[in-house]
């Protein structure tokens, strides 16, 4: 490979990602962006956004703390000599999911357990 070879390939790839991605959002109005058909409905949706947006920083942040206590639990049964999945428990918690949320909290509550189990 010459020194020249890497600008050019550099080149390509830099106009085919500029040429493939679209527009940002700040290119656009809160219209375009909210698919909105009023400026007031706009302006309602995009401070929603917003607040779904910190509410998903909330619920990542939960997330990965309950990974955190899940490591703990999981060390501190395999250290005593149990096993790291306690599948009983596992039940209780999807019970938990999907009596709060209806059958997707079923499907949430597996992703969750997932994220928490480590390396199985």
């Amino acid at each position: 490979m010459t020194p020249t070879s890497t600008p050019d390939r550099t080149a390509t790839t830099t106009t085919r990602t500029a040429t493939a991605r679209p527009a940002r959002a700040a290119d656009r109005t809160t219209a375009e962006v909210t698919g909105a058909r009023t400026d007031d409905a706009a302006e309602l949706i995009a401070g929603a956004r917003e607040r779904v947006d910190a509410l998903d920083d909330r619920i990542i942040g939960l997330i990965q703390e309950r990974m955190a206590v899940s490591t703990v639990i999981q060390e501190a049964r395999i250290a005593s000599g149990g096993r790291r999945v306690n599948l009983a428990r596992e039940t209780e918690v999807l019970a938990r999911y999907r009596d709060a949320l209806g059958r997707p909290g079923t499907a949430l509550a597996m992703t969750v357990l997932e994220l928490c189990r480590g390396r199985v």
